[in-house]
């Protein structure tokens, strides 16, 4: 079973991308642990590294695990075409870097991860690549960054932590007029949760190490080609319309249309970077795509009883999350996230930095780690962790404040988590009254 529209969400997640009895009759999707493969003839091997036809040459480049996953998502997300990384950044990075040349621009949105902003301050810019930041739904400040050497539009689905939801359809309405791609990180909205590609995005990343793989075991990534974006008319990308001399000048565009991006991606990045991802890894994260629709069911009627339960406490001084009517953004993620918008939550607490401090030490089953999406309830001060690096002014255009706690609703019982909260509160309490 391949990409179809056919099939309920829940069955692509179980059956896409493999055929028992294709292998052997095994009913899980086995693990290919090889590093490369066995060609017919010295004629097969010419055609297969010539990208003439399809197949396995070495596991950097695809292995047959990895493929199944990567077709699962690209059905699950209506794309093209997928490629798995070895995490989410180094799938960012390919994403940038395979479209970006020196000398060219990408506008962003201001309210991204913490290393993803690094990547695009500081490590992009060593390799000639310049980043404007920018409020994503405020139109015209979004017109206004494009140049004529910018590449792309990128942002987050949902932001990372302030919880701002990108305006997909107005964003992809701006791109358009310019000849540009929409690339959106969509790890908070996992696949099910939003249509990204339906909305406008025409390329998704996703750490799959977060909701995808769903329990902290794997590290990984993907990038998801929607197959929707008119390379050629938008005149902008030679990296996939002009002849590719490595392979002989094929042309990505008319070899492979709207797959071409894919494609690009594993001829050149995965061979000449080889960030890929292991077939072990693979496996792991087809366990956690099985239960994802599931889990994100009770992800979220927890959130939703925590955002109501967090407002009642007298020791939190704010609560946001998309689908508070206080949300910037709530309009627009009441359309793109009709059953909820995510699992992820903030708020603050009495005492600021001291008492957010004295709240996240005191839980006993939340852990405190630099993670989200997995099954176990998860908590972070971003300012002092993930966007530390930032500086003060760009951490308040992420929507970082002092006293913000970033939470990872989990599955577990409601009551549970509610009440290690609770004691946790009351520790922030002792903190604020220790400094008056």
């Amino acid at each position: 079973m391949g990409r179809s529209s056919y099939y309920h969400p829940d069955t692509i997640a179980l059956h896409s991308g493999y055929v028992p009895e294709s292998d052997h009759g095994a009913r899980a999707v086995p693990i290919y642990q090889t590093t490369s493969y066995v060609f017919d003839s010295v004629d097969d091997a010419s055609s297969l590294f010539n990208v003439e036809q399809g197949g396995h040459i070495y596991s950097r480049i695809s292995n047959p695990t990895v493929a199944v996953l990567e077709q699962r998502l690209a059905a699950l997300e209506g794309g093209s075409g997928a490629i798995c990384t070895a995490s989410g950044m180094s799938a960012l990075f390919t994403t940038f870097i395979t479209l970006c040349s020196a000398g060219d621009h990408i506008v962003s949105s201001g309210q991204i991860y913490g290393s993803t902003a690094t990547l695009l301050r500081h490590t992009l810019k060593r390799l000639g690549i310049e980043t404007t930041f920018v409020s994503i739904n405020d139109q015209v400040a979004l017109e206004g960054a494009i140049r004529a050497n910018t590449k792309m539009v990128f942002c987050e689905s949902i932001g990372n932590p302030g919880l701002e939801v990108a305006n997909l359809p107005q964003i992809s309405s701006i791109a358009d007029q310019h000849g540009l791609p929409v690339v959106v990180d969509a790890t908070f909205a996992p696949p099910g949760l939003c249509k990204t590609i339906e909305s406008g995005a025409n390329v998704i990343v996703h750490s799959a190490t977060k909701w995808i793989g769903g329990h902290g075991a794997a590290v990984g990534g993907v990038v998801i080609d929607g197959g929707n974006f008119d390379w050629e008319a938008s005149g902008r990308f030679p990296e996939l319309t002009e002849p590719y001399e490595p392979f002989h000048g094929i042309k990505f565009w008319e070899e492979f249309g709207p797959n071409a991006l894919a494609m690009k991606i594993r001829a050149e990045s995965m061979r000449d970077i080889g960030a890929c991802m292991s077939p072990n890894t693979a496996f792991l994260l087809l366990q956690g795509i099985e239960t994802l629709n599931m889990r994100m069911k009770q992800h979220i009627a927890n959130t939703k009883a925590m955002v109501e339960w967090l407002q009642s406490q007298e020791q939190v001084t704010w609560v946001n999350h998309p689908d508070l009517p206080s949300n910037p953004s709530n309009v627009i993620a009441r359309e793109l996230f009709p059953d909820g918008a995510g699992s992820m939550l903030c708020f603050g607490v009495i005492g600021g930095r001291a008492g957010g401090g004295a709240f996240i030490d005191s839980l006993k089953l939340a852990s405190n780690l630099a993670n989200v999406g997995d099954s176990r309830t998860l908590v972070l001060h971003p300012g002092s962790t993930t966007h530390s690096r930032l500086t003060h002014d760009a951490m308040a255009a992420a929507g970082i404040s002092e006293d913000l706690i970033r939470v990872s609703v989990g599955i577990e019982g409601i009551n549970d988590i509610q009440a290690d909260f609770a004691n946790g509160l009351r520790s922030a309490q002792r903190a604020a009254e220790s400094q008056s």
